[in-house]
């Protein structure tokens, strides 16, 4: 029965995931990637660790629809508000916190973030797991507690590399508070070689491929995190979990300043240490997710003893009444910014609640303009139009053409998502220089036709083809990749072959560091 309410509660979270997506939206731009590397399994890749790509591994394997590609970040998601419940549940709490730090949860950030098949609902879900662990190590001292932390920023580290900045984070917590002579614990360190034995193969990986994870950081903060500004982003984290901003905040200050969470005051300084450094290094605002929901699980058992106390000094008559009421007032806000936290809309209509909504930042991409649509909703249209028009633009060519041509895109979505549409469809796999799919790039000794996929198309090299046409294009108004192009050249001459050739050196040699 004592896990009853958070079971409820993350069984919730998981079915509702279904239902709050409208069919009007395919799948995002990088789920199509990480599905990609599921079929190209290694202990790294250019963008990511390989935790994320043993999943799309097993999505394929189980037929690879889009309800098996929701299942990840439902899960997560799911086991998530479980841990946020269990922990307010093991701080001594009844059925009002528990349920209160679920709906916490459920009615913020979380909800749009655990729709998409990304590294990050997995992240969000190991800093919880080790700081639900972290907790029941210093109610109780037993050691394999420890060790379950260092299981979980193992896995972490398979899956993000931020979770360094959470290892930082937890150190300098330890060391700012009593928790200090947990250092001195020959388990601590031997749950902290647990979780760099579970990340060496991919520190192997990376150090054979000369550390690509320095150009991913440098090509990151060059296109994107130079766009995040301060302001902005404490901005965000108000904008994040406003709707639970009266429980994570009281929750936090608890840790940090109350008597009663002094043994846990490290995990307040976690969450301190966490997100400022994030911001210190122009993070983007949701890097910072992981550390707030076990505040929510502090938050509420705050709540629920201050209610208890005015119930006792003033004969607080509506306390009854009072405790259901702020268990669902963090669900309001999802009612009434639903179309912003879930795609529920179609895109005309989300288009048209541009005006209302703007202010918020929704519709600001990464290039730090406002656009029709959010981002995440642009990046989810577009991709079935421009597969089915690559598969048909394939056809055409001649049997003897077919066996020996290249589909060549611009971009790994475009790439991805080619591959994840026409998988049962007898056609080449999509290549593109863009990230890991340098690895699976293909030689061109026989090429003779290549499928031009591009959102920035030009015809400057049409003389090295015997011909080159345009075929058609992506036609969704609403779509981030409107206007990509395909186009359709027979027999490249020697010239492009080498050009190409060069090109993908060129690319490698920046990735693995190599002057």
């Amino acid at each position: 029965m004592k896990r009853l309410v958070p079971l409820l509660f993350a069984l919730l979270k998981f079915v509702s995931g279904y239902f709050l997506i409208s069919p009007t939206y395919e799948l995002q731009r990088d789920e199509y990637l990480y599905l990609n590397q599921g079929l190209h399994l290694a202990w790294g890749y250019l963008e990511v660790p390989p935790l994320i790509a043993a999943q799309g591994w097993l999505t394929l394997a189980l037929g690879g629809g889009e309800g098996w590609v929701h299942f990840w970040p439902f899960l997560w998601g799911s086991a998530t508000v479980y841990l946020v419940g269990r922990l307010a549940q093991r701080l001594g709490s009844g059925w009002f916190a528990q349920s209160l730090a679920c709906t916490c949860y459920l009615g913020t950030g979380f909800a749009r973030l655990n729709i998409l098949f990304q590294p990050n609902s997995f992240e969000v879900f190991g800093f919880m797991f080790c700081l639900y662990w972290l907790v029941r190590f210093l109610q109780e001292g037993r050691t394999r507690y420890l060790y379950l932390i260092g299981i979980g920023l193992g896995l972490g580290l398979l899956n993000k590399y931020t979770t360094l900045f959470f290892m930082a984070a937890l150190g300098g917590a330890l060391l700012l508070t009593s928790s200090r002579r947990l250092l001195l614990n020959r388990h601590f360190w031997g749950a902290m070689g647990l979780a760099g034995l579970l990340w060496l193969p991919n520190v192997l990986w990376q150090l054979r491929h000369g550390i690509p994870f320095l150009h991913h950081m440098a090509l990151l903060h060059d296109s994107q995190l130079v766009h995040v500004e301060a302001a902005g982003f404490w901005k965000d984290q108000l904008l994040m979990c406003v709707a639970a901003s009266w429980v994570w905040v009281p929750g936090l200050l608890a840790l940090l300043l109350g008597r009663a969470f002094r043994p846990y005051c490290a995990v307040g300084w976690v969450a301190v240490l966490g997100v400022a450094l994030l911001a210190a290094l122009h993070g983007k605002s949701y890097y910072a997710l992981g550390y707030y929901p076990v505040l929510f699980a502090f938050g509420a058992v705050w709540w629920e003893t201050r209610i208890a106390q005015w119930g006792e000094l003033r004969n607080f008559r509506w306390k009854t009444a009072l405790r259901p009421l702020l268990v669902a007032l963090p669900l309001a806000f999802v009612v009434m910014y639903l179309p912003l936290m879930f795609p529920v809309r179609s895109p005309a209509a989300m288009a048209a609640l541009h005006a209302r909504y703007a202010h918020l930042g929704i519709y600001r991409w990464e290039d730090g303009r406002d656009h029709a649509l959010p981002q995440d909703y642009a990046d989810m249209l577009g991709w079935r139009e421009l597969a089915d028009k690559t598969w048909a633009a394939y056809q055409t060519l001649p049997d003897s053409v077919r066996a020996h041509t290249l589909i060549s895109c611009g971009n790994y979505g475009q790439a991805s998502a080619i591959n994840y549409y026409n998988r049962a469809r007898p056609m080449p796999r999509a290549s593109s220089m863009n990230g890991s799919y340098l690895f699976w790039y293909p030689a061109l000794d026989h090429c003779q036709a290549v499928i031009i996929v591009d959102d920035e198309p030009t015809d400057e090299v049409a003389p090295h083809f015997t011909s080159l046409r345009r075929f058609g294009a992506i036609t969704n108004p609403y779509a981030r990749e409107q206007g990509t192009a395909i186009s359709i050249g027979l027999r490249p001459d020697s010239a492009i072959r080498t050009q190409v050739r060069q090109e993908w050196r060129t690319s490698m040699a920046a990735w693995e560091g190599q002057p």
